[in-house]
């Protein structure tokens, strides 16, 4: 298996694939691999000439210092676990330094409003490190197709934009979410939990399921209280939000139209923060 810790590196070792017009496909991650990662890399083994993983933990997305600091880093383990996919995956592990050349700052992204809603306002700057990265790491590996999964459903719609705006010619796949046999969405911030806290975590994903049942017949509103109130009866969970959005534009519903809607979810448990999504019809 190739390691590289430097862009130059890697950009040398892509260049005769590129120039050949061979595929590339992309998995960007923070490390701490789980089976939602691995299902990410099993798709873009089966579609592409080359696949490149990259795992590098962003200090401009995290608008928390102690979530940066507590944030887990496994790298030994998630190359073992990349093996086990395919050793031919090509896996790129840059420092801080690397990336961002001594000045680590964000840029500054319009996504057209996306950036606004839900995880944007509660993290403010998030996206902005988000398109930063994401920016600099498709320049460096170019890929012809970049996976990314469901559970960071704004992020998805984010780094689609981020696409679009630069005119950058890579394909964004979306992946459906990998969960835990009790639900919870798989997330490297699972590590944190205690057991006995990712036994309670199926909480999250059983009143999604229960809001998109109401959904059917209930109004916006009424589904929102639901949600607040099956909480509400859990005190060891903190609601930050649950939002009924648009998909596509992520604006927040406050009655239903003909559209396509999905619920977002975010609640803290343990001191730490897990998000989630359905899609509601």
């Amino acid at each position: 298996m190739l390691i590289f810790n430097y862009k130059a590196d890697l950009e040398a070792h892509l260049a005769p694939y590129i120039s050949n017009g061979s595929s590339i496909g992309f998995v960007p991650t923070m490390g701490a691999l789980h089976n939602g990662h691995l299902s990410l890399l099993k798709q873009s083994v089966d579609a592409n000439n080359v696949t490149v993983i990259s795992i590098f933990v962003n200090p401009t997305q995290f608008n928390n210092p102690e979530d940066l600091e507590k944030y887990p880093r496994t790298v030994e383990a998630d190359i073992k676990q990349i093996a086990t996919v395919s050793p031919d995956i090509i896996v790129f592990t840059p420092s801080v330094d690397e990336m961002y050349g001594g000045n680590t700052q964000s840029a500054s992204f319009s996504f057209d409003g996306l950036e606004h809603q839900m995880e944007g306002s509660h993290r403010p700057g998030h996206f902005d490190g988000v398109g930063t990265i994401v920016k600099k790491l498709f320049e460096y590996v170019k890929p012809t197709r970049a996976y990314f999964g469901e559970k960071d459903f704004q992020q998805l719609q984010i780094v689609k934009k981020l696409v679009e705006k630069q005119n950058m010619p890579v394909q964004v796949i979306g992946c459906p979410i990998t969960r835990e046999q009790n639900g919870l969405a798989m997330s490297s911030r699972n590590q944190r939990l205690s057991e006995q806290d990712r036994e309670k975590a199926a909480l999250i994903y059983k009143v999604l399921n229960e809001a998109k049942e109401k959904f059917k017949n209930e109004d916006v509103v009424q589904v929102k209280n639901y949600v607040g109130q099956a909480f509400a009866q859990h005190p060891e969970f903190e609601l930050e939000y649950f939002e009924i959005a648009d998909e596509d534009t992520l604006v927040p519903a406050t009655v239903k139209e003909n559209k396509k809607y999905r619920g977002f979810i975010a609640v803290m448990l343990s001191n730490v923060r897990l998000i989630d999504n359905i899609s509601l019809n």
